[in-house]
């Protein structure tokens, strides 16, 4: 049992430690996939979509399917397989600890998703919380918190504006009670870096607590726990190059514990006994096991794992000087075309991750996107994001304006309350983001070669 669990560990630190520092992509699945194009032919695809679901490092589907013939249940089993996935899988929660630098006290509890982490969180907040939240979040991040006194904070413009506006925030909140700040590490629509230290400091100042939404920076950088002092992060998986729809919530343990757990049954339950009257009384675990009810995702968990060791092997530093040479190709590249405007909310300067919404004067975001696909074997993303306040604001439109998330209504050529957004990362060659400007220009220049009509709100090629 041991020897398989030291071979997968090994297997991942030799193998990423032994690839290029920088200058190649990490391998991925799907790399070589072809796609073909309505004028004829194929061509290898472009998978330029990070921000949504990242494509799988190789290194994880490898370890995925060494361990998947001892797939067994875990916590249920004295059997040899359901004990080497127990292990497996408490293994894994110490990896996603040391990868996000946790305190010792912390826990980390497996969830499906990001989403899934903070609607936990939201679920144990303590009675009369207050929960602060900018309007820029992604909804998994601002709509979870329904049960709580909310105050949503206007999009800043300067990272030292977003402090300032949380700290008048919270030195005006009464009564003062518990309260939570939730903040973004970096935009799904702009890629901007948050000043994520500096708001939990201002938030501990007011005593506040603030939970973390890494889903876009873990994969890009470093998260540590500590060092930006927040309470709890959040992440997905299948956005840290791991399938199988498994996330991450880590931090403080208290308000855990002393909640309700999120789902009651099996695994969350430590004793369960019956009452003379004829109820049931149950003493719930207070490990993380209290809010991980049912079987887990053992593998979604073991990829998770495997990915945050592939990434660690590879070093954040050669990632993120890699990325940063990609990010510069595309804004340059863009900031050729005069009818591109790159969507930002604290300027060209602000540091980034590969992330980049755009509009094109002249097009439909859904028509744009429609002959990226078809017509170079580009995928990317066009829509609201899920960030419905965020877009809406930075393309100066009213709050109330029609548009919704991957679904425009209006037809090839007619402006959309939508953008476009191109994200990519540590799995992405040079090439992708190079036919990516060039079909950027030539569709401005020449527009496009194929004919499109509107299919159940989306622009499709015309048959």
């Amino acid at each position: 049992m041991s020897a398989f669990l030291n071979a997968a560990t090994t297997s991942v630190a030799t193998d990423t430690a032994e690839g290029p520092a920088c200058a190649e992509p990490l391998p991925v699945l799907g790399r070589d996939v072809t796609v073909p194009l309505v004028t004829g032919g194929e061509v290898t695809y472009a998978a330029l979509d990070y921000a949504a679901s990242a494509p799988a490092l190789q290194r994880v589907w490898d370890d995925v399917a060494a361990y998947a013939p001892y797939y067994g249940s875990v916590h249920r089993g004295a059997g040899y397989l359901s004990q080497l996935s127990t292990d497996l899988f408490e293994q894994s929660r110490v990896t996603v600890a040391e990868f996000l630098d946790c305190r010792p006290a912390d826990q980390v509890i497996f969830t499906r998703s990001t989403t899934d982490s903070l609607n936990l969180l939201a679920a144990v907040l303590p009675a009369d919380c207050q929960v602060f939240v900018f309007e820029t979040e992604h909804h998994a991040s601002l709509l979870p918190w329904t049960n709580a006194q909310v105050t949503y904070l206007n999009a800043p413009r300067t990272p030292d504006e977003a402090v300032a506006t949380l700290e008048r925030a919270l030195a005006d909140r009464e009564p003062y009670g518990p309260a939570l700040v939730c903040v973004t590490g970096a935009s799904n629509v702009t890629g901007e870096l948050w000043p994520v230290k500096e708001l939990a400091a201002a938030a501990h100042a007011h005593g506040a607590r603030i939970v973390l939404d890494a889903a876009q920076l873990a994969p890009h950088h470093p998260v540590s726990v500590q060092d930006l002092d927040v309470d709890w992060v959040a992440f997905s998986g299948h956005k840290l190059y791991a399938p199988f729809g498994s996330g991450v919530l880590a931090g403080r343990a208290d308000w855990l514990q002393q909640a309700e757990p999120y789902l009651a049954g099996g695994g969350a339950s430590r004793k369960v006994a019956r009452r003379e009257d004829g109820g049931v009384d149950v003493e719930w675990h207070t490990t993380a096991a209290r809010h991980e009810a049912g079987s887990p995702n053992v593998i979604g968990v073991y990829s998770i794992a495997s990915a945050c060791k592939a990434l660690t092997g590879a070093g954040f530093d050669s990632l993120v000087a890699r990325e940063r040479h990609l990010i510069a190709k595309v804004r340059e590249g863009l900031a050729e075309v005069p009818a591109v405007r790159v969507l930002s909310l604290f300027g060209d300067e602000a540091p980034r991750v590969g992330v980049i919404s755009f509009v094109v004067d002249g097009w439909n975001s859904s028509h744009f996107a429609a002959a990226l696909s078809a017509e170079y074997g580009i995928g990317v993303r066009d829509g609201l994001f899920c960030a419905h306040p965020l877009v809406r604001t930075l393309l100066g439109s009213e709050p109330q304006a029609q548009g919704e998330c991957g679904a425009p209504e209006a037809a090839p050529g007619e402006r959309s309350l939508n953008a476009i957004r191109v994200s990519f990362g540590a799995g992405t060659p040079d090439e992708h983001v190079e036919r990516f400007v060039r079909a950027v220009k030539e569709l401005v220049a020449d527009g496009a070669k194929w004919q499109y009509r509107t299919e159940e709100g989306r622009c499709v090629p015309a048959v």
